[in-house]
């Protein structure tokens, strides 16, 4: 049994001091008290094995491209088109693939699963949608880059919900992929062998691992592949990209008469299982209509204000009590509190205002942690996002000594963590009850930058 004590600890039903969290040896939480006052059965007799300040749900890092960490900052130059965007970002994300190998991939990935675990998610969900040899060869085993996702999941101890890609076209007309894409490439028959590669690959991972379906966007298969794609795994999380681009929600316009968001509302049965990725593209009508289907909107504010894509009516959608959760995505940056400080300072630029997503009843930095790390669970299909017993372990504890956080309880903590501070404020992080952080670090921090290191040299090297 691990005991936690916290001075504060964010519960189900709000803060609450002087908390005992006893965690069992599957890594689930066993129990929760208050430790003054209680009847604690004389389970807080024991001596916590660690004491902190504030205890707070972990979040699940709802949306990643893990392969993506090792372009950071090689795309910020124009260039020759003085017309740079998504588009022509895309096109070098493309060069810049072909020159990944398995062993790359892999240690990029655990780079980057220790950069989400130190800056406070206990889980990645990895859209995971590079499948094939450059050239668009299978590997021996079809399912061999997402071993590798589990490989390095092994290696940081992080949660995972790994969702293999479905990618079949290049767009919404059925044309063929670019030269590109087709390390990407998917029809529904080697989709299949390759989901169940990658169901196999988390056999040998702890029991708080998962797998889900994700087609990659609705310019990127075919309508009538959604029920066959659905029906893979009917109770696990179904993720998609839409509506992150005006061309792209000027194609599928053009080419399925409806926009993206109309056109899957209208089209099929949008519910809880449902991640929409980025929805920065939508109307009023989309907004609402959205948030009463109980789906989760994924939203990646770093990755979405990078590429231009636009702003997330966020302020509407919650509201209307739509529900959000945040991923770092193109994982240019990985930072909890500047994903949320970034979504709330969005709203405050586009409407003039001040403490946008806020309530009567909650600060800004309280409805915001409250609604990712809930949106979050959901998302990632995973039993986490509360301190409650039952749950998994996925537990952060932010630096009570940090001179911005000290004399602070409650929302005010939160708010500071968010808008003052950053992720250095998070010293300790659990997930399913394994202490993967301490005092701000990886476990295995040494190994895993020296191996990443080497890959970057090698990379710049070739490029």
């Amino acid at each position: 049994m691990t005991l936690i004590h916290a001075d504060q600890a964010l519960l189900s039903d709000g803060w609450a001091n002087d908390v005992i969290v006893g965690i069992a040896s599957d890594g689930r939480i066993e129990y929760v008290e208050r430790a003054a006052g209680s009847d604690t059965n004389g389970r807080t007799d024991q001596v916590p094995n660690h004491k902190v300040a504030t205890l707070l749900p972990a979040p699940a890092n709802a949306h990643s491209h893990t392969f993506q960490r090792a372009m950071a900052g090689l795309t910020e130059r124009r260039g020759p088109d003085p017309r740079d965007s998504f588009w022509t970002w895309r096109r070098l994300m493309y060069r810049f693939l072909d020159r990944l190998s398995p062993d790359d991939i892999e240690a990029i990935a655990a780079y980057v699963q220790m950069e989400m675990l130190e800056s406070g998610y206990a889980t990645n969900v990895e859209f995971h949608y590079l499948h094939h040899q450059p050239g668009g060869a299978h590997y021996d085993s079809i399912a061999e880059l997402s071993e590798r996702i589990a490989a390095a999941t092994a290696i940081t101890g992080i949660g995972l919900t790994l969702l293999p890609v479905h990618y079949q076209y290049g767009g919404c007309d059925k044309r063929d992929l670019t030269e590109g894409q087709c390390r990407f490439g998917t029809d529904l028959d080697n989709y299949h062998k390759l989901w169940s590669g990658a169901e196999q690959a988390l056999h040998n991972l702890p029991d708080d691992v998962q797998s889900g379906v994700a087609p990659h966007s609705l310019r990127a298969v075919a309508a009538d592949s959604l029920p066959a794609l659905l029906s893979i795994a009917p109770q696990a999380p179904f993720h998609m990209h839409i509506a992150e681009q005006i061309a792209e929600v000027e194609e599928v316009q053009r080419s399925w008469g409806a926009r993206p968001v109309e056109w899957l509302l209208g089209n099929a049965q949008v519910d809880e299982r449902w991640c929409l990725i980025h929805c920065t593209q939508m109307q009023s009508h989309e907004t609402q209509a959205l948030a009463k289907t109980g789906a989760v909107a994924g939203l990646c504010p770093i990755t979405e204000s990078s590429l231009g894509d636009g702003i997330f009516d966020g302020v509407a959608f919650l509201d209307a009590d739509g529900r959000i959760a945040i991923g770092s995505d193109s994982n240019i940056r990985i930072s909890l509190s500047e994903e949320l400080r970034t979504l709330d300072y969005s709203q405050r630029l586009r409407d003039h205002s001040r403490a946008a997503l806020a309530t009567a009843e909650q600060s800004t930095g309280r409805r915001l942690y409250e609604c990712t790390v809930a949106g979050g669970a959901q998302a990632a299909g995973r039993q986490c996002g509360k301190i409650a017993a039952g749950q998994w372990a996925d537990l952060l504890a932010l630096d009570g000594d940090h001179p911005d956080l000290q004399g602070h309880s409650g929302d005010t903590v939160l708010d500071t963590f968010i808008f003052a501070g950053d992720d250095r404020m998070v010293c300790e992080v659990w997930s399913a009850g394994r202490h993967q952080v301490t005092a701000g670090e990886h476990i295995h921090r040494q190994s895993i930058v020296e191996r990443y290191r080497a890959v970057m040299k090698n990379l710049r090297e070739l490029l």
